[in-house]
């Protein structure tokens, strides 16, 4: 783990952190030591000796159920834990997920006796910095309780962190980073990668979400990429009386997007309410690259009109332009049943090792996809896809980074919220819907580009001269198969008509390609500059392959160990 800080948070430290610290330490190794000693047992019946166990499903039950236990006894920080292990198939086996799915952030809020010094040191004397302060919480979790007051006669939302927090969280993150080497000795070494990952990720995750600061700089953000939409209503925080402890923010009411019968007493469709939840998380994933990654059911609410309020962003997730693109190339491969780039794509996103052994991970996914190839991917449900990856991905080598374990939490969260509302919710129709919807509003520019693209190769091909089955001939190479000499004679000329040719003929498609685009774009003027600056640049490429190029002598030779191979 980093153990870094983030502004607004500033952990204690000295002789009393570090003595609670201890304290913590033993509180947590006795609670965890009997799962220990039975997993320990599995392998040894008597711990030094002695034959494997048999494990029943009705044994993984019961360990689950006393983990749940003991992560509720142990408080705020290891209810994290737990919560983020409920999103995590790639760390705990099925039936563990389905225990700790059961955790839920709430605790008796503290007493105002002991939040208002806190919310005065930060922003004054009560009854002159609000017009109105109601001191019995409206929502109280792990890590705040939240308020409501009036302030400019404004009605707000004051969400405060809890006295002392801090301290008993640091204390809980020694706790971890102490513990990790040893739980990744014993793990399984296709597991030492996500779980050292997890516990980054639960570090950098619970000090955003004690950093009042980030999550109003998080509510700005994501508020202006969604300012033009009517159907979804972000809550304004209010700078000018938030700080890293205290943020307030706009009060936005609302029903709780899991209280059926009140959205139904509202008149509202359910079933077009959780396609338009699921499109605005694509749109804050694929489209902003910035998303709130905690969308449990007291975080989501619905207005009258069937607006959605999104409230609590405390833990956001990030992602970078790349990662945005290969993503959505994933769900084209999904709604496609393209299982060879479904593995490229997790190799590409850094979620699977590039050395695993394809031809299994093919079996792995074509055992998924199987069940779409009888109703098609249209009609298939989320959860049964679940339901038989879970089995699998416990077991093979899956590593996810983050981001992506951000968005695997998101979408398990989520498809249980959408499901709350709609039994036959179908997420791979929302996901077509939208491959659907990008691909007509590029579809010009995609085909030409496309067909563009494969002039190009055809082109960068010739520059380089290669020759027809040269492929073979590499494939080969990488296995070993082949040895290459190679004779440079007139060395200097040769490569620099080489090199001619593939400056002159890069840079005729880059103009080419500018033109294509400009065109698409309806961009004529800038399109007719491009393509005259092309039209120069193509007799110059035109002249350098006009010239004769020779020097490069390449003599295959086929050692005896290779033709062995081959006979063999």
């Amino acid at each position: 783990m980093s153990g870094h800080t983030e502004a607004g948070v500033d952990p204690p430290s000295g002789v009393r952190m570090t003595l609670r610290s201890y304290r913590r330490f033993v509180v947590v190794v006795w609670s965890f030591l009997p799962l220990v000693v039975t997993h320990a047992r599995d392998r040894r019946r008597f711990l030094i000796f002695g034959r494997s166990r048999d494990i029943t499903e009705a044994d993984r039950r019961r360990r689950a159920e006393y983990l749940l236990e003991q992560l509720l006894f142990l408080g705020p920080t290891f209810i994290k834990i737990g919560q983020i292990l409920s999103t995590r198939p790639d760390v705990l086996p099925p039936v563990y997920i389905t225990v700790l799915s059961q955790l839920q952030d709430r605790v008796p809020p503290d007493p105002w006796a002991e939040v208002r010094p806190l919310v005065e040191a930060d922003l004054g004397p009560i009854d002159e910095t609000f017009d109105e302060f109601d001191t019995e919480p409206i929502s109280g979790a792990s890590l705040g309780q939240v308020y409501t007051a009036v302030v400019d006669g404004q009605q707000v939302a004051v969400k405060v962190r809890r006295p002392g927090i801090v301290g008993r969280v640091e204390a809980d993150l020694r706790v971890v980073q102490t513990l990790l080497p040893l739980i990744l000795r014993v793990a399984p070494p296709g597991q030492a990668f996500t779980m050292e990952n997890l516990a980054d990720e639960f570090e950098t995750t619970i000090r955003e979400e004690l950093d009042y600061a980030h999550e109003a700089e998080m509510l700005t953000a994501v508020g202006e990429n969604f300012a033009d939409d009517p159907n979804v209503k972000i809550p304004r925080a209010l700078s000018a009386y938030s700080t890293g402890r205290v943020l307030t923010m706009e009060y936005v009411d609302g029903v709780k997007i899991d209280d059926v019968d009140a959205i139904d007493g509202m008149g509202l469709d359910r079933e077009a309410l959780v396609r338009r939840l699921e499109e605005t998380y694509i749109d804050m994933i694929i489209d902003h690259g910035l998303f709130q990654a905690d969308p449990h059911p007291g975080n989501i609410a619905i207005q009258p009109d069937g607006t959605i309020v999104f409230y609590d962003f405390g833990v956001t997730g990030r992602l970078d332009a790349r990662t945005r693109e290969k993503l959505f190339d994933f769900y084209v491969a999904v709604a496609s049943d393209d299982v060879e780039t479904v593995i490229d794509m997790f190799v590409e996103l850094g979620a699977l090792d590039p050395g695993v052994d394809r031809e299994w991970m093919r079996e792995v996914f074509e055992l998924v996809f199987e069940s779409l190839r009888g109703g098609g991917v249209e009609v298939y449900e989320v959860r049964q896809i679940v339901s038989e990856f879970q089995g699998t991905l416990y077991e093979f080598p899956l590593r996810l980074p983050q981001n992506l374990a951000l968005i695997v939490r998101v979408s398990t969260v989520l498809e249980g919220v959408c499901r709350t509302l709609d039994d036959d919710f179908d997420f791979i129709a929302v996901v077509n819907d939208y491959v659907r919807e990008q691909g007509q509003n590029e579809e010009n520019v995609r085909a030409l580009a496309d067909r563009f693209g494969q002039n190009v190769g055809e082109v960068v091909s010739g520059i380089v001269g290669t020759p027809v089955g040269i492929d073979d001939v590499l494939t080969d190479l990488d296995r070993e198969s082949v040895t290459v000499e190679v004779d440079l004679v007139e060395r200097n000329e040769s490569l620099d008509r080489f090199a001619s040719r593939v400056v002159w003929g890069l840079l005729f498609a880059a103009g080419a390609l500018s033109t294509t685009v400009l065109l698409a774009f309806s961009d004529v003027l800038a399109a007719e500059v491009t393509a005259v600056g092309t039209a120069v640049v193509g007799l110059f490429f035109a002249r350098a392959m006009r010239r004769r190029s020779r020097g490069l002598s390449v003599k295959p030779q086929f050692t005896r160990q290779s033709m062995r191979q081959r006979d063999e």
